[in-house]
């Protein structure tokens, strides 16, 4: 363990917090973009076996790769982020959950592709790529969240780099808005199959916000459609009892 990143005292404008029910510690800004249920989601949805490689495209300040590194013993993660800051808390939150043999993070972007990695292709990748293509569809989120809401390049450059990392028969998971699950599909299309969605709801009587999506490299099998997960009902409850155990990692969610 980088015992100077455990033991340097948390930053004025960072905050640390919990992760699945305190398992994992996480240092954050507090201004700006913070991780929350689409990372812990996404984590959640990781299946890796043990000896598997995992690359998560953007992964901030680590919160997914984390969560889903203290799921999933035995496989190794590898985070891809270009902003420099979230990169450096990435690197201590690493070493502040003694995860340094499973857990690596580098600087890089995703508009540069994969090939510049010079890196092996993955049995996995996951990724929670920004929501929108165009600033003008922003309404004016703090600079510090900028990045992260907005791909400069496109999401087609995300999903070029996620099909690009995995090997053939490997699996691509995201988690996006549900009106963008149209492009999604169409850009999968050309080299992945076997997709497999599941709707996420606010409420059991909402639509769907977000879309969770499971693809394969080179899969064949038809289009799947799971039983939505809802988050919140009316009780005076934060999460329903589903909800609630996959975030505090008592429950994955699968995708069947």
């Amino acid at each position: 363990m980088d015992q100077s990143a455990v033991q340097a005292p948390v930053q004025a404008d960072v905050s640390e917090d919990l992760l699945l029910g305190g398992r994992v510690r996480l240092r954050q800004p507090k201004v700006g973009y913070r991780a929350g249920v689409d990372a812990a989601l996404l984590a959640a949805t990781c299946d890796a076996k043990p000896g598997q490689r995992v690359l998560e495209a953007g992964c901030g300040v680590g919160a997914a790769l984390l969560a889903a590194a203290a799921r999933r013993p035995g496989a190794s993660f590898t985070g891809v982020e270009r902003d420099p800051a979230a990169l450096a808390l990435a690197m201590q939150n690493i070493a502040l959950n003694d995860l340094a043999e499973a857990v690596t993070a580098i600087g890089a972007d995703v508009a540069g592709g994969f090939r510049a990695l010079a890196l092996p292709a993955f049995e996995a990748v996951m990724s929670n790529p920004p929501f929108f293509d165009d600033a003008g569809a922003l309404r004016g989120p703090h600079p510090a969240r900028e990045g992260a809401y907005l791909a400069t390049d496109g999401l087609a450059a995300w999903m070029d780099f996620l099909l690009k990392a995995v090997r053939e028969g490997g699996s691509l998971t995201l988690i996006h808005r549900a009106d963008r699950l149209g492009d999604i599909l169409a850009l999968l299309a050309p080299k992945a199959g076997s997709v497999r969605i599941r709707p996420v709801q606010p409420f059991a009587d909402q639509p769907a916000k977000r879309v969770l999506v499971r693809a394969i490299k080179t899969g064949k099998a038809p289009l799947v459609l799971l039983p939505a997960l809802v988050l919140h009902d009316r009780s005076e409850a934060k999460h329903t009892p589903a909800a609630e155990a996959i975030l505090r990692g008592e429950a994955a969610l699968d995708w069947t």
